[in-house]
């Protein structure tokens, strides 16, 4: 029987105002023929024709850029909603241009370095978004220009421009175009210090458990918040990500623990340095400390009184974003990447189902159900860049998560979960970012961002991994054949990133669909609206040479997910990262976010700004249209 996805397919292919030589489409990944020797058999010219426009990408793309601005493609407008350090609160100070806000200040200021966002309507003309401030760039942040902390103040101020920020918007007129609504009751900071609870399985434990608290139920703060999620029942998911960061010790003699080290930890030298000035983050002072962070926060942006909550449910790992569905028995499925080299791709599925009529009875939903981690097979026919794979429970008792392998009940198998999912023979993958799932299909797609170290020992090629020293990185694709819940599934691999500028033969130019007019490398954030498009933005090296000739600034485009056609539509400033996606429900706004801009010290974004400013883009159309059609 041809499947509800194969005939989607075949309706495409059989369009005669398709390409002729489609770019990537389900059933031809392995068009290109990814061959022994990684030579394609396919031109890049022979890909060019000059063919009739594609129906889903209904926008001219655009060429790279280097320049310090937004560019973005002909018939659309980028504006600048809010930026780091504007007022949010009531009382809140203004921006100072020259780095003298204080901790205080700061509080009740937009985050910086805004990542991952959502968007929550309350009306047509209203809503309410929820932002992530990942980190900080220490030498914009502090009046002293310096790269670290120089006192508590100052730590407590990178603290505060941490966590999320909760803003509420209004439409501008008649117009697509909205501004932040100052004041509003809605509008607030959750930070680094901000009172939270454990919920789930672990919730309570003893490694949990502090001298500050003993329940091992109430924790301080979140940090490292990289992108996103968001429920059915209209509450935030935020993801802690590089956690390991801001935990260390000068303490000579002490021993990181080998659970530690499985989380990166490196006690000498972390990249922040909270723990000289406060001691919550001195792992020897406080070493339960480090396990109460990297995992996934719910936040309702509804209710500003409320306390966010740590779902220990959902495993403790770099999470890079949260992409949710609903399976068609009715639970609640949650996809999470582990961003760091090596690391796996998992599902949670809810023991219960979603009762989206009554909000209340769906809490219950992230606290109750089983956490998997995937195993990637190469396709037994030998078909390149394509396979099967397998969803392996990560169940106390099961699987060799048992004592004799270091696991005493499910509360460790979460909180250490790379070191259950190495034990269950999970895939190691090149670096698990951003995963969304086509509203159409189903299909769920996952960036691969970059692994350097692909190759070496320990981190062997693999037909999901396929190439040494990856320095583009790829995009997989799964299919659970209209099951979100299934124990199995096939998989391919939407794009081989790559530079057929630099490298016009050989794995390293990429799939057929990755050109010169859109090369691009280490897609990140990704998302997908509501007709279907692949919105694909990128964190990756800027030099404009070598490998990186002729790719320009980091940047977003747009593909079609039957074809595989990608198209450029937008370029960012010098030095900073595009990232986090989210629309309006009638898809005519869209907002993107323009994270560290001039970390390299080469950028005066937005408006020759004295020190560069983290900020979020609104998206329009000139005409009011669809955002992309």
């Amino acid at each position: 029987m041809t499947s509800k996805i194969e005939q989607l397919d075949a309706d495409r292919l059989t369009d005669p105002t398709r390409r002729k030589l489609l770019l990537g489409s389900a059933g031809a990944v392995g068009l290109a023929g990814f061959l022994g020797g990684g030579i394609w058999t396919v031109s890049a010219e022979a890909l060019a024709e000059d063919l009739p426009p594609n129906k889903l990408l209904g926008f001219k793309g655009i060429a790279a850029s280097t320049a310090d601005e937004v560019v973005i493609a002909p018939g659309y407008r980028a504006e600048v909603l809010i930026s780091w350090g504007e007022p949010l609160v009531e009382g809140a100070a203004a921006f100072d241009a020259q780095g003298n806000n204080s901790a205080a200040d700061q509080e009740k200021q937009f985050g910086d370095n805004n990542d991952g966002m959502s968007f929550f309507p309350i009306d047509d003309n209203h809503g309410v978004m929820a932002i992530n401030n990942e980190y900080v760039n220490e030498q914009y942040l502090f009046a002293h220009g310096g790269s670290k902390a120089t006192s508590l103040e100052d730590v407590r101020k990178s603290q505060a421009a941490h966590g999320v920020s909760i803003v509420a918007v209004k439409r501008a007129g008649d117009s697509q175009r909205w501004a932040v609504e100052r004041p509003s009751r809605y509008n607030r900071r959750i930070t680094a210090n901000t009172e939270m609870q454990f919920s789930g399985p672990a919730a309570g434990h003893p490694l949990l458990q502090t001298a500050a608290d003993p329940t091992g139920r109430k924790v301080l703060g979140t940090f490292g918040n990289c992108a996103n999620g968001k429920t059915p029942w209209g509450t935030y998911l935020t993801c802690e990500e590089n956690f390991d960061t801001y935990f260390g010790t000068h303490q000579a003699d002490y021993q990181t623990t080998a659970e530690q080290k499985r989380y990166t930890l490196k006690v000498s030298e972390p990249e922040r340095n909270w723990p000289d000035y406060d001691d919550r983050f001195d792992v020897a002072k406080n070493p339960n400390e480090f396990n109460r962070h990297g995992w996934i926060v719910e936040i309702d942006p509804m209710n500003p009184t409320s306390t966010p909550i740590k779902h220990t449910a959902l495993g403790r790992f770099k999470h890079e974003n949260a992409a949710v569905t609903v399976a068609k028995d009715g639970r609640l499925v949650v996809y999470m990447g582990d961003d760091e080299r090596g690391e796996h791709i998992y599902k949670y599925v809810s023991k219960g189902l979603v009762d989206i009529a009554n909000p209340a009875n769906n809490r219950s939903l992230l606290d109750e159900g089983t956490l998997y981690v995937a195993q990637f097979d190469g396709d037994a026919g030998g078909t390149p860049l394509k396979g099967t794979g397998r969803w392996i429970a990560l169940e106390f008792g099961k699987n060799g998560l048992t004592p004799e392998n270091g696991f005493r009940d499910e509360a460790e198998v979460l909180i250490f979960a790379r070191k259950a999912a190495a034990q269950v023979g999970a895939t190691r993958m090149d670096r698990p970012e951003w995963i969304a799932v086509n509203p159409h299909d189903g299909r769920a797609y996952c960036t691969l961002t970059n692994n350097s170290k692909r190759g070496e020992e320990g981190m062997p090629l693999n037909a999901a991994n396929p190439r040494p020293n990856n320095v583009y990185g790829q995009i997989i694709r799964w299919d659970e054949g209209g099951d979100a819940t299934a124990a199995s599934f096939t998989w391919d691999i939407y794009a081989l990133c790559g530079n057929p500028i630099a490298h016009p033969e050989g794995v390293n130019r990429g799939t057929p669909n990755i050109t010169a007019d859109n090369t691009f490398n280490s897609p990140d954030g990704l998302g997908f609206d509501k007709a279907g498009r692949l919105w694909i933005l990128t964190d990756g090296k800027y030099s404009n040479k070598g490998d990186y000739a002729g790719q320009g600034n980091n940047q977003m485009l747009v593909g079609d997910p039957l074809s595989g056609e990608i198209r450029r539509f937008m370029v960012g400033p010098k030095s900073c990262e595009l990232t986090g996606i989210t629309f309006t429900p009638d898809y005519k706004t869209m907002f993107v976010n323009v994270q560290h801009p001039g970390e390299e010290g080469d950028s005066h974004f937005p408006n020759n700004s004295p020190r560069p400013r983290s900020s979020v883009l609104m998206i329009t159309r000139e005409d009011g249209g669809v955002i992309g059609a």
